[in-house]
């Protein structure tokens, strides 16, 4: 097929003609079709001009003598597009084709193109092709993230089962400095690993993570605000960055991964191509070993390699990491039981929170090592992870103030109660801490007893708890009648005073007593 050609292809006609060129040699050098030449060469002819007149002519001269002029069939032609712009109208319609409508065309057309060239002529009217821009990168300003389409393999010794793994690819692309390492999954724990990894390798973190539409950092994707994966957007804010997921179906936002992913092959992938590992800590102790290598790579343009345009451009602009490295959590919803407690249901496990919010709906985030406990996004609880399993891991600032006297109950904490009111209160509440196998009766007769102060005063229990150690009968109830009858107000019988002393009413030199006439 002929088209109306460029100005510049008909100076190139007009030179060759006149170095004595035939119109077939022409078109064979120029790849022009022969009867373009020739029709070319009787308009040369008949324009009036000499081909030195028309030589001498510029550019715009002779496209403005030569503009109305093309080889098409121009009732054709037009009838072709005019066709075109209902094909077009229907081009988004679900079950378009082009076949279909070719052979509409044909149907209706009296002299067809064939289905190559009505394609042809389509894709020049309607073209889809679209520039490109250069993007200038601000160093520590972002890291792109990916996985590469083809997987490495390792082998289990013990089955010998082909097993295939991903590869993670982490650039930088200021510096274009690149990290690689081989994974189990795409999956989030793996996908949270290999940037927490690939972080560690650069020394800092970037202003942001530019990552693809998958499902182990995005939820939903948006071309305009995409719904970041919870557990990935908590470990960007634990490295003080965000997350900028690309568009879908746009590779050209990510086109410097791509390309890093398509150099691994040739630099990481070739090289292990004969090599068999049985461990993943293998592989990417291999992997790292050619990825020292590829990063030392001189560019050819720049003179630099890709660590030395890190370490002289890039690694001052990155921001500190935490001292902590990121733990993966994850999340599940409890209400606090009336025991203050929220249930955990891995281990089967019971963890206390402040005893008001009793009743409230609250969200558990939980890690390897701890728990933390939120109620409307604020944390009212932090424990240590406990394994255990029906295990109850108590925070005696979460109870109440009747459940933390409760849950204080010992030996030693009836002890020091029992004290402030005498020694011989002291000495009966260790006598029936010491009576039974079973704490839990002795603990209660225990405060039983102290309690009685609230209604006879420490002097009183303080002579009665003597009365009844002197009978060896220390129980509340027994206690309680000596108070309730006055008994310890009794003077001491003759008998029992030192006879070398005068009969005086009965005083107590123990702590804690008081005279009574």
């Amino acid at each position: 097929m002929a088209n109306k050609l460029d100005p510049m292809d008909l100076k190139q006609i007009l030179t060759l003609h006149l170095d004595g060129y035939s119109n077939r040699k022409i078109g064979s050098v120029l790849g022009i079709s022969r009867n373009t030449v020739n029709t070319y060469m009787q308009l040369f002819a008949g324009s009036g001009y000499s081909f030195r007149e028309l030589l001498g002519f510029d550019t715009a001269a002779l496209s403005e003598l030569f503009s109305s002029h093309t080889t098409l069939d121009a009732t054709r032609h037009n009838e072709l597009m005019l066709y075109f712009e209902g094909v077009n109208k229907a081009r988004n319609h679900p079950g378009f084709t082009f076949l279909y409508h070719y052979q509409q065309y044909v149907e209706l057309a009296a002299e067809p193109y064939s289905y190559t060239q009505f394609l042809e002529h389509y894709r020049r009217k309607y073209p889809k092709e679209k520039g490109s821009m250069k993007l200038q990168h601000i160093a520590g300003e972002e890291m792109f993230v990916d996985f590469a389409g083809k997987k490495l393999q390792i082998i289990d010794k013990h089955t010998g089962e082909v097993i295939a793994v991903e590869v993670f690819v982490a650039i930088l692309p200021c510096s274009q400095y690149t990290y690689i390492q081989a994974c189990r999954s795409q999956k989030r724990e793996d996908m949270i690993s290999c940037c927490t990894a690939a972080l560690r390798f650069y020394g800092g973190s970037p202003k942001a993570i530019v990552s693809d539409n998958l499902k182990s950092a995005v939820n939903r994707s948006s071309r305009y605000e995409a719904d970041i994966n919870r557990s990935f957007k908590d470990f960007a804010r634990h490295y003080n960055c965000v997350i900028n997921p690309t568009r879908s179906y746009a590779p050209q936002d990510k086109a410097l991964v791509e390309n890093a992913v398509h150099l691994a092959y040739q630099r990481i992938y070739y090289p292990l191509r004969e090599m068999t590992f049985f461990s993943l800590e293998d592989l990417n102790r291999e992997i790292a070993v050619l990825l020292e290598r590829y990063n030392n790579l001189l560019f050819k343009r720049k003179e630099s390699s890709r660590i030395e345009l890190f370490q002289s451009i890039e690694r001052e602009y990155l921001k500190a990491l935490p001292a902590d490295p990121y733990e993966l959590k994850d999340y599940k919803r409890a209400k606090v039981q009336k025991m203050g407690y929220v249930y955990f249901s891995p281990e089967k496990c019971y963890y206390s929170v402040p005893y008001r919010y009793i009743g409230k709906e609250t969200m558990i985030h939980y890690t390897r090592s701890r728990i933390e406990i939120f109620y409307n996004h604020e944390r009212i609880a932090l424990h240590p992870r406990n394994l255990t399993k029906g295990s109850y891991i108590t925070n005696a600032d979460h109870l109440s103030s009747t459940h933390k006297f409760y849950s204080e109950w010992s030996p030693e904490f009836f002890r020091k109660k029992a004290l402030p009111h005498g020694d011989y209160v002291l000495a009966c509440i260790e006598k029936i801490l010491a009576s039974h196998d079973y704490p839990e009766i002795n603990y209660k007769r225990s405060l039983g007893i102290i309690h009685l102060h609230r209604a006879y005063g420490s002097g009183r229990l303080n002579n009665a708890c003597k009365r009844a150690l002197d009978t060896d009968s220390c129980s509340y109830l027994r206690i309680k009648n000596i108070l309730k009858n006055n008994m310890d107000r009794l003077l001491l019988s003759v008998n029992e005073l030192d006879p070398q002393k005068p009969h005086i009413p009965f005083h107590s030199n123990i702590r804690g007593a008081s005279a009574y006439e």
